[in-house]
């Protein structure tokens, strides 16, 4: 899962959500040196990713993409998978996601000495760009599956991608209807555990 999903499957907790949303730059017991809050969220992050690499629907929408982009066909997956959360934002939560994503961001210039040096460097063309918002168009997934080609130094060609979400956006988006409920059920249990 990419951004938005991450932030939204932390709940209403600050602190999970700021340790959900930097865990990616956080390796192995570094989390230990984060408040617990944080610690929590790294380790739902790090959850939410193992059950989605591993789950049987994700592994199908990757399959679709596998022969053009290889490894990186899980990275796009996760970014339409957000397209499709963003698109259908009402099913899921009763905020607008403008209002949802301006709260967020909030969150991260309040928290700012909290993030890593890379998070602080990224959130500020995320916030000027609205990369959250972004997310609810093929205009705005276009853009950022653009910015991860260039970012990957054009490895594989991934701002094509969206001729492949186009071209099977109705598959993509029951998988990911499918999955997010499936996955919603799973975080729901794992953070009762931490």
């Amino acid at each position: 899962m990419n951004f938005l999903a991450h932030i939204y499957l932390s709940g209403d907790d600050d602190m999970i959500t700021i340790g959900n949303f930097i865990a990616d730059g956080i390796k192995g017991k570094k989390y230990l040196k984060y408040p617990e809050g944080i610690q929590k969220g790294i380790l739902i992050h790090r959850w939410i990713d193992s059950y989605t690499d591993s789950h049987v629907i994700t592994k199908q929408s990757t399959k679709r993409l596998h022969a053009k982009y290889g490894h990186y066909s899980g990275v796009i997956v996760d970014i339409l998978y957000d397209h499709f959360l963003a698109k259908n934002w009402h099913q899921y939560h009763e905020q607008p996601l403008e209002t949802y994503v301006d709260d967020f961001y909030e969150l991260l210039k309040t928290n700012h000495h909290l993030l890593t040096s890379r998070i602080q460097k990224m959130m500020i063309p995320m916030m000027k760009q609205n990369w959250l918002l972004s997310y609810a168009t093929l205009e705005g997934i276009e853009t950022v599956l653009y910015n991860m080609n260039i970012r990957i130094k054009n490895r594989v060609p991934m701002d094509e991608a969206i001729q492949d979400l186009k071209e099977h956006y109705d598959a993509f988006e029951k998988e990911f209807t499918s999955f997010f409920e499936e996955l919603q059920a799973f975080v729901a249990v794992k953070i009762k555990e931490v």
